[in-house]
């Protein structure tokens, strides 16, 4: 799993990641390089996306018993705009998510940068499981920024290494732009995302996630966003901080 980026910034790394089915290198995540400059999206995607939207369209499968349809939960209001989660369809969305997994900063922790087959070899299993997992595009104010996998943590190999409860529900994120990191939209995000899950899957207690333990920034991130750290993990490629934003408290974190 691609751990978090060591960022000297909360909600400066583009991405957090990991469902213990991954294993990932460090590097130092510089974004100060010319290759993680904005990614201009196509007016093509742009547009789809906006009809999609527009015409609540059906998704391309039929939504699955374990996690639904995440594409017709109703979008979040949120400071940073209107947030919507569309689950991936690779005719439509395989170039961007591409781009963005070949972004150095974010292809340090994913490790899936490469040519459009990487992302998609990543994605297959997903797609064509039984919803176990389903990866989203983030769309903020109609601009796809964001790409999220939304997981049943008590299925996962994650549930191996703490005391999974039923439905469980676990996330993963990546910024896809530098112009949303660093100034706390991946903590609004982070915080949105959980509510849409509490709110669209009843069954769901938890809301979980993992960072790196070394990553205090993930970390801090996560707490602001209404997590509480509640153990160290012992993952097969790092130590963990388990987070975990609990319906029973919502209200007062």
């Amino acid at each position: 799993m691609p751990p978090a980026e060591p960022s000297a910034e909360p909600d400066a790394a583009p991405a957090d990641h990991g469902s213990g089915e991954r294993s990932g290198s460090r590097a130092d995540g510089s974004a100060g390089v010319e290759d993680t400059l904005d990614l201009e999206l196509t007016e093509e995607l742009l547009a789809l996306v906006a009809e999609e939207r527009s015409a609540g369209a059906a998704p391309a499968a039929a939504p699955h018993e374990l996690l639904g349809d995440p594409g017709a939960w109703p979008p979040a209001t949120t400071a940073a705009g209107e947030f919507a989660l569309l689950p991936v369809r690779p005719e439509r969305d395989l170039a961007v998510l591409s781009r963005w997994m070949n972004d150095p900063a974010v292809a340090a922790f994913w490790e899936l940068a490469g040519p459009e087959s990487v992302t998609a070899d990543h994605l297959r299993p997903q797609l064509e499981g039984d919803g176990r997992s389903i990866p989203c595009l983030g769309v903020l104010d109609g601009t796809p920024m964001s790409y999220w996998e939304i997981y049943r943590a008590d299925l996962d190999p994650l549930a191996r290494h703490y005391p999974a409860r039923p439905h469980d529900t676990g996330v993963h994120l990546l910024i896809g732009g530098v112009n949303n990191r660093g100034r706390g939209v991946g903590t609004t995000l982070l915080r949105a995302v959980a509510d849409l899950v509490l709110d669209n899957l009843p069954r769901c207690g938890r809301v979980v996630a993992e960072p790196d333990l070394r990553n205090t920034p993930s970390v801090s991130a996560f707490l602001s966003a209404g997590f509480r750290f509640s153990a160290e993990v012992d993952l097969p490629d790092k130590r963990a901080a388990l987070m975990i934003r609990d319906r029973t408290y919502r209200a007062q974190l």
